[in-house]
């Protein structure tokens, strides 16, 4: 079983506080997609969310290990350029995509330029 590092409490409850509102905020978005209706709605829960969720868990991860002392947060920082620069690019490319295959099939409910 892996053991809870020793962090100082004023660390443990700002760790706790982030890891919580990431959760939540992931949450969220997850909700979002499943009761949105079309795909231009659904399309921005899932990539905002999880892009707020996953910068949340990691200013936590970033709080442990930064107290803690026992490694560099390089790998954190990495994660969080790569999801926070992808993300947005994909949402970008899907929609474009996607409203270029219903405009060509003269679809109605198509958001307006």
């Amino acid at each position: 079983m892996i053991q809870a590092p020793d962090l100082p409490l004023w660390a443990a409850l700002i760790v706790g506080i982030f890891v919580l509102l990431g959760a939540s905020i992931t949450l969220i978005g997850a909700v979002g997609l499943i009761r949105l209706g079309s795909f231009y709605d659904r399309v921005h829960a899932p990539t905002l969310g999880p892009t707020l969720g996953t910068t949340c868990i990691l200013v936590a991860s970033i709080t442990c290990f930064s107290v803690l002392q026992s490694r560099p947060v390089i790998h954190e920082i990495l994660i969080l350029v790569f999801v926070t620069g992808t993300t947005p690019v994909t949402l970008m490319l899907l929609a474009r995509a996607a409203l270029y295959r219903d405009r060509r099939a003269g679809s109605t409910d198509v958001p307006n330029d």
